[in-house]
């Protein structure tokens, strides 16, 4: 049986969480035996649905006290708990902030593996040992890593995978309270305060993404892949360095410090590519490179690549984009 952490918000399981549900059920299939889900104090109404929709059968959750308010180590003793009830031989987490702190927390307290970031399974496992698939060097590298001791404790890199629905399954709510100690609740939060407007929703999620680097040459250089990006119905994206140098604003960057995109397709103008660029755009399914540089990362990873000036290029494009379309 494969348990899955899923984190929730006011509309129901993240789409991390989905996406770590659908990954779930990939392993379950190479395992045998059934997914389930656990949530952790909040539960939204329709979230037990929700995850039927996902192929979720059991849904847990913990309730009590201790967990109104999110801990790193309390979370942990809650999927502890959770896995010692089912008897489940992997646990997997969304590869997001709080994935990564419970499943540290978990596998420190299991003494076993852990393997963050997973991007895919191996194609045969050796033995009774799981082999995954992930990301390391913020993306820069795949590595194939094996998981010989149960249970197998992971979590999936964020947009990895496509979450996919399947056809509802019945599911079965259970709800307990599990033990938790003294120590658990040394470090939780106390307190929140409401985050800045979140602008780089855009971004994250449209299917064409026009990004563009150091190449634009200043901050009056972003016209033509703005108009590009409005002609695609997509979204205008940056690297560091342009916001670095304060030519647009931070919610614009992607990256391992900005925003982690995975649109259909993703144009990357004048940025040569560096691995902290790369983590951001990675899981992107077409990348199209402009830049003069045809040795820069960024065109020797893409896709295809365009070896000419982002400005005399884009315009070129900008122009018998709106030519066709009369």
């Amino acid at each position: 049986m494969i348990l899955t952490l899923v984190e929730t918000d006011a509309a129901g399981a993240t789409e991390v969480s989905l996406e770590a549900v659908t990954f779930g059920r990939t392993l379950a299939r190479r395992t045998g035996g059934p997914v389930h889900a656990l949530v952790v104090g909040a539960r939204p109404d329709g979230v037990a649905d929700q995850l039927a929709g996902h192929g979720v059968g059991e849904v847990h959750h913990a309730t009590g006290e201790a967990f109104s308010a999110y801990g790193g180590a309390v979370w942990a003793a809650a999927v502890q708990a959770a896995m010692a009830a089912t008897g489940a031989e992997a646990v997997v987490a969304p590869g997001s902030p709080r994935g990564l702190e419970v499943m540290a927390h978990l596998a420190a307290r299991l003494d076993v593996p852990m393997a963050a970031n997973v991007v895919g399974l191996g194609t045969e496992d050796d033995g009774e040992a799981l082999r995954v698939t992930r990301q390391v060097m913020g993306g820069a590298a795949l590595e194939e890593m094996l998981l010989p001791l149960r249970p197998a404790v992971l979590t999936v890199a964020g947009h990895a995978v496509q979450a996919e629905q399947v056809p509802a399954v019945s599911v079965t709510l259970r709800e307990f309270s599990p033990e938790v100690t003294e120590a658990d609740l040394v470090t939780r939060v106390v307190s929140t305060e409401p985050a800045a407007p979140d602008l780089s929703g855009a971004l994250t999620s449209a299917k064409v993404v026009v990004g563009a680097g150091r190449g634009a040459g200043g901050a009056e250089g972003f016209a033509g892949v703005a108009e590009l990006a409005e002609l695609l119905g997509g979204a205008l994206g940056v690297s560091r360095v342009v916001t670095s140098m304060g030519w647009r604003p931070h919610h614009e960057q992607i990256g391992q410090t900005g925003s982690r995109i995975s649109p259909d397709l993703y144009i990357a103008c004048g940025i040569s590519g560096a691995i902290q660029h790369w983590a951001g755009c990675a899981s992107s399914k077409t990348i199209l490179a402009v830049n003069t540089d045809e040795a820069a990362p960024m065109v020797t990873k893409a896709t295809y690549a365009v070896i000419g000036d982002m400005h005399e290029v884009v315009p070129a494009i900008n122009a018998e984009i709106r030519r066709r379309r009369g």
